[in-house]
């Protein structure tokens, strides 16, 4: 696999690149919670992250525009679903005011390019 090449379109959207970023840094960022969340908030936050870039690179294989929208909106849904763990997260102390904020910004920055990809797309004459 070693050498990294754009082979697909959804590569090069600043949103999926965005998006990778923001689980890397999820990832990395729960490395830190006590073990006892393993399958509470870590598994949630990383599932929820990771579902922003997924749904991107699903809805871009799409060819119907209807359903490439649809799962453009799953990952702007994914990116609202990690502000409420992130929360949680604030609130049990696992993170600090100032990571909670970093983070909540970049979810509001994806879900503003991610709305872009939507209004991007045609919408049918109805």
């Amino acid at each position: 696999m070693g050498n990294k090449s754009i082979d697909f379109d959804f590569e090069k959207l600043e949103v999926y690149q965005r998006a990778l970023d923001f689980t890397d840094a999820v990832y990395e960022l729960t490395k830190s919670f006590p073990k006892t969340e393993q399958f509470g908030i870590i598994s949630q936050l990383r599932r929820a992250s990771l579902s922003i870039s997924l749904n991107i690179a699903e809805g871009s294989g799409r060819y119907n525009p209807a359903e490439k929208k649809q799962f453009y909106r799953i990952a702007r849904s994914s990116t609202y679903e990690c502000i409420p763990l992130l929360e949680l997260s604030l609130r049990q102390s696992y993170i600090n005011l100032k990571q909670y904020e970093k983070f909540k910004q970049e979810c509001i920055e994806l879900a503003k390019m991610t709305s872009g990809l939507i209004n991007s797309l045609p919408t049918p004459n109805s």
